[in-house]
């Protein structure tokens, strides 16, 4: 049975504050373009409303390198900026946004566990995918969505979590950090080849990866999602579904050449839905990742919460 309990929305005012210069593309807009679409879409006060808690060094250490982690607390300067690879960068507030931004996942788990929440979107930055259990890269520091998959399986005794991947770039760090892992079935699309370039060859047997070429339509990904993800996931029977959701394979955004549109983003996520329904009494914990057109990237969310809630 499904819990009826709201669609609670995680935020901190922190996620806010991390950027990384001038012109960059993950920059702090893209949280006001969501909370502005989600007002003006009549969405905003229907949302059980949470501030992200920072996650505790304990749940760090789960998916985490200690010494990677201390290394960020290092680099991170008082003014200006510190460079991590050519497209990564941190400022003096970047790691406390990422403390909250994983924090955000522990307290989604925590509430859809709970029945206190039907179901969770954490509007969070820095994004996560990327970061592997020692590496910070593609925007990414800490890995949000594998810090809150270790909390479901540590802290509440999943067996069996799956996350779901749709963001255009392939998720290499949550499947560098769960390749190996009995408890999780992670299944992701991306553009091949492109950045990180990886996934075409999957790192273990609990990774269905769905690499589709540039010019991919709505259709395309529908039909990949039918034929490959879905059945899958029915087999897995997911106790907990936990969402990378990047909206940066919209047609609009630049950062990639593939065409979804919000009908598209819409249609998987009410697929999502019907199979967290059937398995996982309604549990999802959707994270934010890419999506850097603003425009795009704001009706995209608006879509997706509105199909969370069954609005």
């Amino acid at each position: 049975m499904s819990s009826t309990g709201p669609t609670a929305y995680i935020s901190h005012s922190a996620c806010g504050m991390h950027e990384m210069g001038r012109g960059h593309p993950e920059c702090p807009e893209r949280l006001a373009a969501i909370q502005d679409r989600l007002i003006a879409a009549g969405l905003w006060d229907f949302l059980l409303h949470v501030d992200a808690p920072p996650a505790s060094m304990a749940q760090l250490l789960r998916v985490h390198d200690e010494a990677y982690l201390d290394r960020l607390a290092v680099v991170v300067p008082a003014r200006g900026y510190a460079h991590l690879d050519a497209d990564t960068a941190v400022n003096a507030y970047s790691l406390r946004a990422a403390y909250h931004a994983a924090g955000a996942g522990v307290a989604a788990v925590d509430l859809v566990m709970s029945g206190r929440a039907r179901n969770a979107f954490c509007a969070v930055r820095p994004p996560g995918h990327h970061a592997e259990h020692d590496k910070a890269m593609g925007f990414c520091l800490i890995n949000n969505v594998a810090v809150a998959v270790a909390h479901a399986i540590e802290q509440h005794g999943m067996q069996r979590v799956a996350v779901v991947d749709f963001d255009v770039h392939h998720g290499n760090g949550t499947e560098d950090i769960f390749c190996r892992n009995e408890h999780v079935l992670m299944v992701g699309m991306f553009q091949h080849p492109f950045y990180p370039y990886s996934g075409e060859v999957p790192r273990g047997s609990n990774m269905l990866n769905m690499p589709l070429p540039r010019g991919t339509t709505g259709l395309q990904f529908r039909d990949a999602v039918l034929e490959q993800w879905l059945p899958a996931l029915d087999a897995w029977a997911p106790e907990l579904i936990v969402i990378s959701a990047g909206f940066d394979a919209h047609l609009e955004d630049d950062m990639s050449s593939m065409g979804l549109i919000e009908s598209d983003y819409a249609w998987v996520t009410r697929e999502i839905v019907k199979l967290a329904d059937r398995h996982a009494h309604g549990r999802i914990v959707s994270m934010l990742e890419g999506g850097y057109d603003l425009s795009a990237l704001g009706r995209s969310v608006a879509v997706h919460i509105k199909e969370l809630g069954d609005f």
